[in-house]
């Protein structure tokens, strides 16, 4: 009797129907995840087109170090085929000073990497005890695509030291290479700013603007 009771108020249900001619609103599809995965895997594209996007994608970035602004362009898809394209180039091109012998070559080559990748790793490093937001190679990104004015203006010093290394030669790579030191500088800070607490921002200039000048005294006191 009490199961009775009970289903009584649901006994008129089974004879309820829905109309056909009352709209049903709403999409109850649901998405096919392997659609998803097909339109964004990158796995049967052919290699040629994975490296010319991976190109465009460095050419994107060595733009936005021309124009320097904040932006988070380097920041959410940093790759590190810019900086070490700009260090093999660096040290390529330092390579054959006055400094070196013939069985001296290899440590001047390794000592540029060392340079900039070991002073990149130490500020990133300042930069997250200090209480920086990006991550670690975000941070080596930056530092690594911000060489590029350096490293061109490296490419001019070689040029004006094929008439020789006087006094005019030096004075020409000095007003070639301190405004390059300045724009590293500038768009590093640019691109980093953002990711550093108010009040110790000048705490991670700082040896993001010894990092620069390192490399820029490297640059203006070769000689061939």
């Amino acid at each position: 009797m009490a199961a009775e009771e009970a289903s009584r108020p649901f006994a008129g249900l089974s004879d309820v129907s829905i109309s056909e001619d009352i709209p049903v609103e709403g999409d109850i599809s649901v998405p096919s995840a392997s659609r998803r995965d097909e339109e964004f895997s990158t796995l049967d594209e052919p290699v040629k087109e994975t490296i010319l996007r991976d190109l465009r994608a460095v050419g994107y970035k060595f733009v936005h170090v021309l124009y320097p602004k904040r932006s988070s362009a380097l920041l959410r898809d940093w790759d590190l085929w810019g900086p070490l394209l700009l260090c093999v180039a660096l040290a390529l091109m330092l390579q054959g000073g006055a400094a070196d012998s013939d069985d001296q070559g290899g440590p001047q080559f390794a000592e540029v990497f060392v340079i900039v990748w070991f002073g990149s790793i130490i500020i990133t490093l300042n930069s997250k005890l200090l209480g920086g937001t990006i991550s670690f190679f975000q941070s080596l990104c930056v530092l690594g695509y911000c060489i590029m004015p350096l490293t061109v203006a490296m490419a001019v010093c070689r040029i004006v030291l094929l008439s020789g290394s006087g006094t005019i030669s030096f004075a020409v790579r000095l007003a070639v290479v301190t405004p390059s030191f300045g724009w590293a500088t500038f768009a590093s800070t640019a691109f980093l700013a953002d990711s550093q607490p108010p009040n110790r921002k000048a705490l991670v200039v700082y040896p993001v603007f010894l990092f620069y000048f390192v490399i820029s005294w490297m640059i203006l006191t070769f000689s061939p």
